[in-house]
């Protein structure tokens, strides 16, 4: 593997290491992520990852960018993939209803599955966080099985309620807060992913794993959920 380090602005450097996104690629991001944090000690103002990349901003009044790409080969020489299993197991139960999640027919057609079927598909499988964005707390997860790869919506939702479970292509999130949103929605969580009291304000990290639990109406409203319809028109 040889990184390839690209400029993102004057205290912003791009670290990449794949080109294409794929499920074993997290054991060597995690890793990564680790030795340019030790590497860059209280330099480093943020480190941001993502599938196949990880974004280093740096403090340029105590580091120069030369400096700072030196670094960054020195953490980087010999990288090694570190475990599989370094991140947190979270179970996000997850009510999967027309009213709350309108694209499961849509996903239906698509698939050639029944409705049934769609869910249990998506449910059923053990998903990476690769990457947080968009909104506090949205975790980027994957990879969605082929045959429910959906593309977002050619027109955006100006309004997606909290906890709302979708799918875009061959990744799938759940909304942490109310937002614009153009994923497939399929259900909703009552699970509260961002919480200004958390520690890290997110539930999720990158290198967590996650698996959607389906439940029905009554254990969806028990445990907290908001059940409001979604208007399919906003």
């Amino acid at each position: 593997m040889k990184p390839q380090v690209e400029v993102v602005a004057i205290d912003c450097l791009m670290v990449r290491l794949f080109e294409a996104i794929a499920e074993e690629n997290m054991p060597w991001m995690l890793a990564a992520g680790e030795r340019l944090r030790q590497a860059f000690g209280p330099q480093l103002i943020d480190l941001v990852p993502s599938y196949t990349t990880l974004m280093v901003h740096y403090d340029l009044q105590g580091l120069g960018p030369a400096e700072a790409r030196e670094r960054i080969d020195a953490a980087l020489s010999g990288l090694a993939p570190g475990s599989a299993q370094a991140g947190r197991e979270h179970v996000l139960p997850v009510w999967y209803d027309p009213s709350v999640g309108p694209e499961l027919a849509l996903l239906s057609r698509r698939s050639g599955l029944s409705v049934a079927e769609v869910i249990q598909h998506h449910s059923q499988r053990e998903y990476q966080v690769f990457a947080l964005g968009f909104a506090p707390g949205f975790a980027f997860m994957g990879l969605v099985e082929e045959l429910l790869a959906t593309p977002r919506l050619n027109t955006p939702r100006k309004r997606v309620a909290a906890g709302s479970v979708g799918i875009a292509e061959r990744q799938t999130a759940a909304y942490p807060v109310v937002s614009p949103g153009g994923w497939n929605l399929i259900g909703r969580t009552p699970s509260k992913l961002f919480d200004r009291e958390r520690d890290g304000y997110s539930l999720m990290q990158p290198g967590d794993r996650v698996r959607f639990a389906p439940v029905e109406h009554a254990e969806f409203i028990r445990l907290g959920g908001d059940d409001t319809p979604l208007e399919v028109s906003a």
